[in-house]
């Protein structure tokens, strides 16, 4: 079994449960993975530990890179739909917006 490294975030994680949130996390193999929840520090603890989404069991550790918070998990799908259509390169954006406030 391969040894994980631990990582710590790039941005804060919150784990504030009101609201529910879209976030970017960054793969070991660089790729950008977009997922909602309303806890994101449990659910990045759930990437890690590998019981998180399919894609990501392969690609540990994952680093948190943005969050963002909505008001309902109806608004949060919604906004990580129009965020999964996007390209690489205008996540990278999204992410360094997201650094830059």
């Amino acid at each position: 079994m391969k040894k994980l490294k631990k990582s710590k975030p790039d941005v804060k994680i919150s784990s504030v449960i009101e609201g529910w949130y879209v976030y970017m996390i960054e793969c070991s193999d660089g790729t950008i993975y977009t997922g909602i929840t309303n806890d994101v520090k449990a659910r990045i603890l759930k990437h890690n530990s590998g019981k998180g989404a399919k894609y990501t069991r392969a690609r540990r550790p994952v680093k948190l890179k943005a969050q963002w918070k909505y008001s309902s998990k109806s608004a949060s799908a919604q906004a990580e739909y129009a965020f999964k259509k996007l390209s690489r390169m205008q996540k990278l954006k999204m992410i360094n917006k997201y650094k830059g406030a």
